[in-house]
């Protein structure tokens, strides 16, 4: 299939565009439909996409790509699935006039036009590593912020977390589900010997009685017997099943979930073993991983928002996306080490989980400030400022009292610990404030360097100009809570880091649409700006 753009969009003498009453014209310009084509269709690169198609002119040419673009991004806007996009593109004018294909008598776009689409462009990141729908949508969101005319100046960053869309699984019922996939492939292909001995997991009754209604015989049994078979499969199938993706799996289930024994025996991981946050969690998504924050569970993903604001609003200019173990500091320094140096000072305001020292450093080689507007863990003690230190912090010198100390700094634990004789303690004004641990001989007190730098570095900001920091940092707190609410991002109908991703980019363009509009309404306003 070859590439070729689609430029031609001039109306044709007998256009439907041309017969609609006025009445019918002014419900047109005044619905969602005419910014979305003046702002959103004509702005969408063809040629972002060029590489997905051949370059010969001799071969069928792709369907339009701004018109397959554009309807992902009115499909995510208005919640609908692919066969409803298509059947309004067929039969509502706003959607037409919106893409621009008022002249077609049919639609330049089939059932099997999207899910192609991703297809190829999910192919060609796992080829190239280079996300093209990432590309899409940030240019859209460049154009947006220009013509609302936001300074690029400040902007702000959230994270939210993604569920996937998998069952929680019991290892019980996760090592089940990979023998059964296993043995199923291997039945399909007509190999029956090798299947022979394990034909109950071809039943796909059998699941359900030995996770949940088997409870005369204890679970610790059935997951052994589980694990047994399994390990007798593995080593039958492993010539001709090796390289399929249901014996991978079944390999990474028992590696993760299982140790051997002293006789060399397959047997469950105890509690005392442990297992990282990486481990599979479902068949059906390898991708996803295990994160416990706020005291929730969480499945799944990771996305990282970058909002660019200033008093007339503000919009999502850029956006990242992985595995829910991937923390806020590795999402801001990535986003720091992209950016080019600023030619004006620019301003990332976060909040405590994305600051530290190595974070600021780099940024300040990047003309850029980094802002927090909270701490990291507990707010330190006032009286730790009157101790005499290094301009670094990783050495102090004297206490509030001017009594020298030892000092030692934890690079790892970014700590220092201060010793002192406990005599100097022992009566001291200061010595509730200070509360340390008093030994017969030595005082000592452990400092959690992080929080007390981010707290020298928020005193030096005035009380204004911290509060208006606040206000500013706490709209895209909405974000998360939009795209969750409205966009639905932890039902996506897919699974897979790379194919989630794809589908979260087109609810940022929708959500950047809405933005649009508000704008144009005269409601999209930041309040941090105008308080």
């Amino acid at each position: 299939m070859s590439f070729v753009r689609n430029d031609c969009q001039q109306l044709s003498l007998f256009d439907s565009l041309g017969f609609l009453s006025q009445r019918k014209l002014q419900i047109l310009n005044k619905s969602w439909a005419k910014p979305f084509s003046d702002y959103i269709f004509t702005k969408i690169d063809e040629m972002i996409f060029a590489p997905l198609y051949s370059q010969k002119s001799n071969s069928r040419p792709n369907a339009p790509i701004n018109v397959i673009v554009g309807c992902l991004i009115l499909k995510e806007l208005n919640g609908l699935t692919d066969d409803e996009i298509l059947e309004e593109c067929e039969c509502d004018f706003r959607y037409q006039y919106a893409l621009h294909t008022t002249s077609f008598e049919n639609q330049p776009i089939s059932d099997r036009s999207f899910s192609r689409f991703r297809q190829r462009v999910y192919e060609y990141e796992l080829v190239t590593g280079e996300d093209l729908i990432h590309t899409c949508i940030t240019d859209l969101a460049e154009q947006i912020r220009k013509f609302m005319d936001i300074s690029p100046m400040i902007k702000r960053m959230d994270s939210m977390m993604i569920e996937s869309n998998i069952k929680h699984m019991s290892r019980l019922e996760l090592i089940y589900t990979c023998v059964s996939n296993l043995v199923c492939t291997i039945d399909r292909d007509g190999a029956h010997d090798l299947v022979k001995g394990f034909e109950e997991y071809l039943d796909p009754n059998n699941r359900n009685q030995v996770v949940y209604y088997k409870q005369d015989i204890p679970q610790s049994e059935r997951l052994q017997k589980v694990i047994d078979d399994a390990a007798k499969l593995l080593p039958l199938c492993e010539e001709d099943y090796g390289e399929t993706t249901d014996y991978q799996l079944m390999v990474r289930a028992i590696s993760e979930q299982c140790k051997k024994d002293e006789n060399g025996n397959t047997i469950p991981k105890s509690k005392g073993d442990g297992m990282g946050s990486s481990v599979l969690q479902n068949p059906s998504d390898p991708d996803a991983t295990y994160r416990s924050k706020a005291g929730k569970e969480h499945r799944g993903y990771v996305a990282n928002i970058v909002e660019t604001v200033n008093a007339n609003g503000s919009v999502v200019t850029d956006y990242d996306y992985d595995v829910n173990i991937h923390s806020d500091q590795d999402f801001i320094k990535e986003h720091l080490e992209k950016q080019p140096v600023a030619n004006e000072h620019e301003a990332i305001i976060v909040d405590g989980a994305y600051n530290s020292e190595e974070i600021r450093t780099l940024a300040e080689t990047k003309n850029i400030s980094v802002l927090s507007t909270g701490l990291m863990g507990q707010k330190p003690k006032k009286i730790i400022g009157k101790f005499e230190m290094s301009e670094d912090y990783k050495t102090a010198f004297t206490c509030p009292e001017g009594h020298e100390v030892n000092s030692t700094y934890y690079e790892s634990r970014d700590q220092l610990r201060i010793s002192l004789p406990s005599c100097h303690c022992n009566g001291c004004p200061h010595q509730k404030e200070c509360n340390p641990s008093l030994g017969k001989r030595v005082a000592s007190l452990l400092l959690p360097m992080k929080t007390i730098r981010a707290e020298k570095r928020n005193s030096e900001l005035d009380p204004e100009t911290r509060k208006m920091i606040g206000r500013i940092r706490n709209g895209v707190e909405t974000v998360p809570s939009v795209i969750r609410n409205k966009y639905l991002v932890d039902t996506m109908p897919v699974r897979g880091k790379l194919r989630t991703k794809l589908f979260f980019g087109f609810k940022v363009a929708a959500l950047n649409f809405q933005k649009l509009r508000r704008f144009m309404d005269g409601k999209e306003l930041c309040r941090g700006f105008a308080l």
